[in-house]
C-alpha cells in the first residue's frame, strides 16, 4: 500500500512492483500522450517501475513500434513535468511495442494477444498484465469482452491480471449499472480500477490524513461546528475541439459524479477503522449513499446550469460555446453547473454542501472550502465586528496545491483592532516536491494492486442516483432555466442567487 503523504517524494521507502506488461489502448491519443506516458516516465526517473517492465501500445489504426516511440517521446517533452533525461526516455520507449486492435476487426485482438505473449517472453514480465484503457468510454465493455474471450483477464500461476477504466464511467445510472455489469462479467472487482486523477493529486489524498491524523481538526469536523461547504472546480478553457464529445455530456455528467463527489466523499465519510482498500472504501460508498434523493421540483430549485456566450477566458478570446466545433447551435447543454447538496445523516444533518464546475471562466481553481461557524461575539460587542473575517479551512488542489486556515488576529497598535489573517501551507514550497501529473501514485498503486484510491462500483452508482434527479428535473425543462454567461466571468448569477437564499456567497478567491 502507497504511504499517502509520502507517496513519490520519498521514494527510496517505496519498492518497485511485481514485473508487469503495461497494455495501453489508446496509446496514440490525447490522454495517453499528456498524462499515461509522462506518469509512466516519472515512475521510472524515481526507479519505481516495475522491473522487468514492457509497454504494449494499442491502437486502432496500423502504426509502427518505431513511429509510437518516437510520438511517445515527442509527447514527453511536451507534457513534461520535469526536465527530460534522455537516457531513461529511451530506456522506457526501448520497451515499447506497438499492435493494432479494434473491436470491429474480427481477429485483431489474436495478433494481440500474439504480441503480448511474445513481449512478456522477451521481457520476463512473468504474465503480470495491467490493461489501461485510454479509450472512449463506449470501447470499455467491448474492449473487456474481447480480452476476457480470449482467456487474457484469467489470473492463473500466481500471474495477476487488473484493468483500468477512465472516466466518464455511464452517462446515467442506467448506463453505469451496465457497464458495471458487462466488466464483472470478465474481471472481478478486485481487478477493476476505476481512475480519476484528481485521486492522485497529494493534497486530494492528504484529506484523509489532515482528518484523522489531527486531533485539532476532527473533533470539530461535524455540523456543530461546520456551517456549510464549497467545493468548486472552475477552468479557463473552453470546450475547444472536444464538442462532439461535450455535448452529449455537459458539466453535469462530465464533473459531478465522479471528481466533485470523490472530493465530496473524502471530505464526509465517517473514520474508517481500518487503513486499508476495502473499509476506506466501503466508508466513501455510504456516505454517497447518504446524498439527499431530491424531488424535481426540489432538484430545479437547488441547482443551476449555465452555459458560456463569447468573451475573453485569460489570454483566449473564446466565441460562443453553439458557435464552437461539433456543437448544435441550438444546444441546450450545460458548461456549467453550480448545486445544493444535503448529506442526510448524523454528522452532516443541516449542513449544506455548494458544488461548482464550469468551463470559460476568470480563473483556473480548484478547492474545497470549509466555512466553520461564527463564534459568539458578545465580549466583543462594543467594537466594529461587522468586518471579521470568515473562519475556513481551505484546500487548494489547483493550480497550487496548499491548506490554509483564515482566522482572526488583533492587529498591532494600542487598540484592539481584528484582522482577517490566513496561514498558508504550500506542498511544492515545504517539501520541495518537483511537479507531477496526479497519475504516477494512481499507475503505482495499479502495479502493486492498492485500490484504495480507486472507486468501486457501488460507489460509482451511489454518486449517479444522486445526480439523476438534476438530469431528469433538465430534460423535463428544456431551455427553460438555462442560464448564460460571458467567457471569462464567474459564472451565471444565478449561481450567486443559489447560496444568497440561504444567506451566504461563494467564498472569493485568495
Amino acid at each position: 500500500m502507497t504511504a499517502m503523504g509520502s507517496t513519490m517524494t520519498e521514494d527510496s521507502d517505496l519498492a518497485r512492483p511485481d514485473p508487469c506488461c503495461f497494455v495501453l489502448f489508446g496509446a496514440t491519443g490525447d490522454l495517453a500522450h499528456r498524462l499515461v506516458i509522462p506518469a509512466l516516465y516519472n515512475l521510472a526517473v524515481s526507479k519505481l517501475l516495475p522491473d522487468p517492465f514492457a509497454i504494449v501500445g494499442v491502437a486502432r489504426r496500423d502504426v509502427s513500434t518505431e513511429s509510437l516511440r518516437a510520438g511517445f517521446h515527442k509527447g514527453l517533452r511536451e507534457f513534461a513535468t520535469q526536465t527530460v533525461d534522455d537516457a531513461i526516455a529511451r530506456g522506457l520507449f526501448e520497451k515499447v511495442v506497438a499492435v493494432s486492435a479494434d473491436v470491429a476487426d474480427e481477429g485483431s485482438f489474436e495478433r494481440l494477444r500474439d504480441e503480448l505473449q511474445n513481449s512478456e517472453s522477451n521481457w520476463g514480465t512473468k504474465g503480470n498484465r495491467l490493461f489501461y484503457l485510454a479509450t472512449p468510454p463506449a470501447a470499455f465493455a467491448p474492449i473487456a469482452n474481447e480480452l476476457g474471450r480470449l482467456g487474457l483477464t484469467q489470473q492463473e500461476d500466481d500471474a495477476w491480471r487488473r484493468i483500468v477504466v477512465e472516466k466518464p464511467f455511464g452517462v446515467d445510472l442506467a448506463s453505469a449499472q451496465h457497464l458495471n455489469e458487462q466488466l464483472l462479467q470478465t474481471f472481478n472487482e478486485h481487478q477493476i480500477y476505476r481512475i480519476d486523477h484528481y485521486l492522485g493529486k497529494e493534497t486530494v489524498q492528504n484529506l484523509l490524513v489532515l482528518r484523522f491524523a489531527n486531533g485539532m481538526f476532527e473533533p470539530i469536523w461535524n455540523r456543530e461546528h461546520i456551517e456549510h461547504v464549497e467545493i468548486r472546480v472552475d477552468e479557463t478553457l473552453a470546450v475547444g475541439r472536444r464538442g462532439k464529445f461535450y455535448d452529449t455530456t455537459g458539466a453535469l455528467r462530465d464533473m459531478v459524479p465522479n471528481h466533485l463527489f470523490q472530493l465530496l466523499s473524502l471530505v464526509t465519510m465517517e473514520p474508517p477503522a481500518r487503513f486499508d482498500a476495502h473499509t476506506v472504501r466501503a466508508a466513501k460508498a455510504a456516505v454517497l449513499s447518504a446524498i439527499k434523493t431530491q424531488t424535481p421540483e426540489e432538484a430545479l430549485r437547488n441547482s443551476v446550469r449555465g452555459q458560456y456566450t463569447a468573451g475573453q477566458a485569460g489570454k483566449h478570446q473564446v466565441p460562443d460555446y453553439r458557435e464552437a466545433e461539433n456543437v448544435a447551435r441550438d444546444s441546450e447543454t450545460e458548461t456549467f453547473v453550480a448545486l445544493r447538496l444535503m448529506v442526510d445523516n448524523w454528522r452532516w444533518a443541516g449542513v449544506p454542501f455548494y458544488l461548482r464546475t464550469g468551463k470559460a471562466l476568470a480563473a483556473k481553481r480548484t478547492e474545497i472550502a470549509i466555512k466553520f461557524r461564527t463564534a459568539p461575539l458578545s465580549m466583543f460587542q462594543t467594537m466594529p465586528v461587522a468586518d471579521l473575517a470568515d473562519n475556513y479551512l481551505v484546500i487548494g488542489i489547483d493550480p497550487v496545491e496548499r491548506i490554509s486556515l483564515q482566522f482572526n488576529a488583533k492587529a498591532p497598535g494600542l487598540s484592539v483592532s481584528i484582522r482577517g489573517v490566513q496561514m498558508d501551507f504550500c506542498y511544492r514550497d515545504y517539501f520541495r516536491a518537483e511537479p507531477k501529473t496526479g497519475y504516477e501514485t494512481l499507475l503505482y498503486d495499479c502495479m502493486r494492486g492498492d485500490n484504495i484510491l480507486f472507486q468501486r462500483a457501488d460507489s460509482i452508482e451511489a454518486g449517479w442516483r444522486a445526480v439523476e434527479p438534476f438530469l431528469q428535473a433538465w430534460r423535463n425543462a428544456g431551455a427553460d432555466g438555462l442560464q448564460f454567461y460571458a467567457a471569462g466571468g464567474d459564472g451565471p448569477d444565478a449561481a450567486k442567487e443559489l447560496l444568497a437564499r440561504d444567506g451566504r456567497r461563494w467564498r472569493e478567491a485568495g
